[in-house]
């Protein structure tokens, strides 16, 4: 009897996948390849996708970090950090408006200064029209200073709001006139026609001194024969006298001088050969009076010396000039830079030419609010 095997095609252990395709007829091996073929373009093409979904998801992660990061940014803005750090680390040299108003608080010595021995004789004027509301503490800065050897008249405009009724009240403590005057200028030169001194200055009607401003600045002048004016630290005060900033400056800097005018004008005084050699004062100028005095005074070779004290307050308020004389001090500081520099630059040029100056004013600011050192 004839037994029938069947017979299982097996691919014997160990061999390779080309030994197995060897075993297919040619048929089945070309379809081998084709599938494997796209079995593997399909694998390429998926592999592509996931990269592409990944740098995608990256690229989200970033967006993400950076819209966290500017909302961060704007939220520094709308907390108002940015203005306050912009602020604390920039030059306060023009900057009036520094912290909430607070009372004025000087060193106590302030009040304990002496007039030196045969006190040489300083002479004060105070330009004055409509500021009635304001004369008098200006008035009384100058009285409370209790100065042996002063001179002092207010040249008042024919003002008409009640400041000749403020002064009437002080009575024969002040010598006061009210007349028709072309402005300041021509007011100053009204009074320093009248009084005279070995010291001299003016204090507008709405500034004031310190306490003791007089007896040092005529000791810094008996000690210091050979300068001829001098001038301090600045003090800023709201409307109703309470300090709202400071201004430390550095020491005199002539250069500088004839781009930008950084001297206090309440803290200034000269001497009398000074106003003898270059004065009056120019009446063409109603805003840049001072700053034309100063660069003829320098420009004549008289010596400066910035004291370190605050001598002097500033007050800011809606009526003074330099708010509503805004294109008038323009024109006119055009015109000191025009004749001392040889052209009117602008305001790029004006910036570079101070920039050290500010850098130093910024320095010796510093080491003052660090308490580094007092004034």
């Amino acid at each position: 009897m004839i037994h029938r095997f069947q017979t299982k095609a097996t691919t014997p252990r160990g061999l390779t996948g080309l030994t197995r395709k060897a075993h297919l007829t040619p048929l089945e091996q070309i379809n081998s390849v084709l599938l494997t073929s796209s079995t593997m373009k399909d694998t390429d093409i998926s592999d592509g996708f996931s990269s592409s979904r990944e740098h995608l998801r990256s690229i989200e992660q970033r967006l993400s970090r950076l819209e966290r990061q500017s909302d961060i940014i704007v939220g520094i803005a709308k907390a108002g950090l940015y203005e306050s750090w912009r602020r604390r680390f920039r030059p306060r040299l023009w900057d009036p408006k520094q912290y909430l108003s607070r009372r004025i608080r000087v060193p106590p010595q302030y009040h304990l200064e002496q007039a030196p021995d045969n006190p040489p004789r300083i002479a004060i004027v105070t330009p004055s029209y409509n500021q009635g509301n304001l004369i008098a503490a200006t008035v009384d800065s100058v009285l409370r200073q209790n100065y042996p050897n002063l001179v002092y008249l207010v040249q008042d405009g024919a003002s008409t709001d009640n400041t000749k009724k403020v002064l009437e009240a002080y009575g024969s403590s002040i010598d006061w006139r009210s007349e028709p005057d072309a402005g300041q200028s021509e007011a100053i030169n009204r009074g320093f026609h009248k009084i005279d001194g070995d010291i001299m200055a003016y204090l507008n009607s709405d500034d004031t001194f310190l306490p003791g401003t007089l007896a040092y600045v005529a000791r810094a002048f008996v000690d210091n024969p050979d300068t001829d004016l001098i001038y301090g630290h600045r003090v800023y005060i709201d409307l109703n006298g309470f300090e709202i900033g400071r201004c430390v400056l550095p020491p005199h800097d002539a250069e500088t001088l004839k781009w930008a005018d950084y001297i206090p004008q309440e803290t200034l005084f000269w001497r009398r050969r000074v106003w003898e050699a270059i004065g009056p004062f120019d009446e063409s100028f109603n805003f840049a009076l001072d700053w034309d005095f100063i660069l003829r005074a320098q420009t004549a070779g008289f010596t400066f010396k910035r004291l370190p004290r605050f001598l002097g307050c500033f007050r800011i308020h809606g009526q003074q000039k330099n708010i509503y004389m805004g294109d008038l001090g323009e024109n006119e500081m055009h015109r000191i830079r025009a004749r001392y520099l040889g052209d009117a630059p602008g305001q790029y040029e004006i910036r570079r030419a101070i920039i050290r100056y500010l850098l130093r004013q910024m320095f010796f600011d510093w080491i003052y609010r660090l308490r580094l050192f007092r004034y």
